[in-house]
């Protein structure tokens, strides 16, 4: 593995919900336990009249369920089984891994909380932040490749800012209708896949 001294030629980002979950927790949490008003909310940010955060604000301010249901909804949304091939191969070729999300920090670490012991060694360097373009921007300085991989419309901002994007659903159809490049992928093993072929063709 390189050192850790060395400055990383690139960093990967990716996005929480529909990315690392099977699934975008931040909808789910909202079609089970918000008033219908949520959807209106939607548009009002899909039309670009709202801010994501405020978006977000707003519609969790909906939503009624105890800490229990929260927890139990949480608990039964999936892990995308290629997160650990994808960040074992970062860690092997010294790339640093950024979690960005519009999401809740709690839900974030109660889903990676029960990935198996041997993978939690992954995550120790892994951060967790909001804001992605800000983020990127501050963590992947000049010199420094940004990798983005996401899967919602609300990643259209972090996308445009990346450097590489893997991108599927939502962003994809965004990047397809907006010109931008992007590599089409189904799991995360596909983005392992290619940063272990960028590995191997680098060597």
């Amino acid at each position: 593995m390189p050192s850790r001294a060395a400055r990383p030629t690139a960093a990967v980002f990716l996005d929480f919900d529909g990315t690392i979950s099977r699934g975008d927790l931040v909808d789910a949490i909202l079609e089970q336990y918000a008033a219908p008003a949520w959807r209106n909310v939607e548009e009002e940010w899909r039309a670009g009249r709202l801010g994501s955060r405020a978006c977000l604000s707003q519609q969790m301010a909906l939503v009624r369920a105890s800490p229990r249901e929260i927890d139990e909804l949480i608990d039964r949304v999936g892990i995308d089984s290629g997160l650990v091939p994808l960040l074992d191969a970062c860690a092997h070729v010294g790339t640093p891994v950024h979690i960005v999300s519009d999401g809740f920090d709690y839900c974030i670490r109660r889903l990676l909380a029960r990935l198996p012991p041997d993978a939690q060694r992954l995550l120790a360097d892994v951060t967790v932040s909001a804001s992605q373009p800000a983020v990127m921007r501050a963590l992947a300085p000049a010199g420094t490749r940004s990798v983005f991989v996401g899967d919602g419309l609300s990643d259209r901002y972090a996308a445009v800012e990346a450097d590489t994007v893997f991108a599927k659903d939502a962003l994809e159809t965004y990047c397809v209708d907006h010109g931008l490049t992007h590599v089409r992928y189904e799991t995360l093993a596909d983005v392992a896949a290619c940063i272990e072929e960028d590995m191997r063709l680098r060597a």
